[in-house]
């Protein structure tokens, strides 16, 4: 590996490694209660290396606990990681240039913390022949921090979840992500409208109140685009 890709790949890591405070946690206590749901250890290791979503993995585990069909849970983590569209379509232009394998590679890592460090830093030094070194770092490094946390969460056994205050520290982790962004008025709507629908469309079932909440969030800030432009 060059001195270039390698300064890359660790800048992603560095930038990456503040918001694990939040999301290690998140993964101790997934990996207990997929043990608690009647998972066995290693279907829930499986679970976090295919899915690889925090949120889909612990509405997955909850509804197998629940005997929901395999049907109904292929539904419902469809629903919730929908949202990963938007982000390919943000990254996509600036990595549109690389080989099919880097952009499997790059899709496989592509979560929420993963996409803002990455975006963040496109949007600031723009596209260079080592930036998506840059994106494998920050994505490796949540990558394997699940995967640890996960089997940590395992072995620990059912009873972390429900003793371990840190209900705060996920929210908290997305606000910190989130608010670099708002820059204008379009984010700022943007937030500010998929918030309240949030809030209004918290009962929905599955989680559907999020998906609802993204596309307003989405259309209000388009709106607000045009109308600048």
């Amino acid at each position: 590996m060059s001195d270039s890709r390698w300064r890359e790949f660790l800048s992603g890591v560095r930038d990456e490694a503040p918001i694990l405070l939040g999301v290690v946690p998140f993964g101790m206590i997934f990996g207990a209660l997929a043990v608690h749901q009647g998972l066995s250890p290693f279907a829930a290791q499986t679970t976090s290396s295919i899915i690889f979503a925090g949120s889909a993995q612990f509405i997955a585990v909850q509804l197998l606990g629940a005997g929901a069909s395999a049907v109904v849970i292929l539904m419902v983590v469809f629903v919730v990681n929908i949202r990963h569209a938007l982000y390919s379509a943000s990254v996509a232009p600036h990595i549109a240039h690389l080989k099919p394998i880097w952009k499997y590679v790059l899709a496989y890592l592509l979560t929420d913390e993963a996409y803002v460090v990455a975006i963040t830093n496109y949007d600031k030094h723009g596209v260079s022949p080592t930036r998506h070194w840059y994106f494998l770092g920050a994505g490796i490094t949540l990558w394997s921090s699940w995967q640890v946390s996960t089997l940590i969460g395992i072995l620990a056994g059912g009873s972390m979840g429900e003793n371990w205050p840190v209900g705060f520290a996920l929210p908290l982790t997305f606000i910190a992500l989130v608010i670099p962004g708002l820059k204008d008025r379009p984010s700022v709507a943007a937030a500010i409208t998929a918030g309240v629908i949030g809030l209004l469309t918290f009962h929905f079932p599955y989680k559907t109140g999020l998906l609802l909440a993204a596309f307003c969030g989405i259309a209000a800030g388009l709106w607000l685009e045009k109308r600048k432009k």
